[in-house]
């Protein structure tokens, strides 16, 4: 894939595991269907997979709409402020997002610590340990947090080269 200078583009390792994730997904989607329309009978577990796995697509997402400066934001807003005070706000989006990604991973945490420890929950399907799908959001929040303070530094960037 080439980027927007015409250069071959490099992966990055997140991008890769949600490329596999999502090639997963959809295997095991289509397999479910042909199993339901072939021989009449469902695959509960490819509805858990697919599931777990898609929360974790969703957090690797997200930190790359970080990095590109795809998230939600009030551009119209932003652009009225001076330099001085975008700068600020580009700093207090980073400080408030890093803490809502600190929170999801706190109380993540204290959910698989509390599954190991007292309530060995299994999974329907499968019968995995649930801590284990959960155990996906706070290790793929570190491409979050990495993604996160790379689109503040672009953003950080770009303001430097406004007049």
């Amino acid at each position: 894939m080439n980027d927007k200078s015409g250069k071959r583009r490099k992966f990055g390792i997140d991008e890769i595991i949600m490329g596999l994730l999502l090639l997963i997904m959809a295997t095991i989607a289509f397999i479910n269907v042909l199993g339901r329309y072939i021989f009449h009978y469902s695959l509960a577990f490819t509805e858990e997979i697919g599931v777990n796995f898609f929360v974790w697509v969703t957090v690797i997402g997200i930190g790359i709409a970080f990095e590109r400066g795809a998230n939600l934001g009030m551009v119209s807003i932003f652009k009225m402020f001076p330099k001085s005070v975008k700068r600020i706000v580009l700093w207090l989006n980073l400080a408030l997002s890093a803490f809502l990604f600190g929170v999801v991973d706190w109380f993540t945490i204290k959910t698989i610590y509390d599954e190991i420890t007292m309530f060995h929950s299994t999974s329907p399907a499968l019968g995995i340990q649930m801590w284990i799908y959960y155990i996906g959001v706070p290790i793929f929040s570190i491409f979050v947090f990495i993604r996160m303070w790379q689109g503040h530094v672009k953003a950080l960037n770009k303001l430097k080269e406004e007049k």
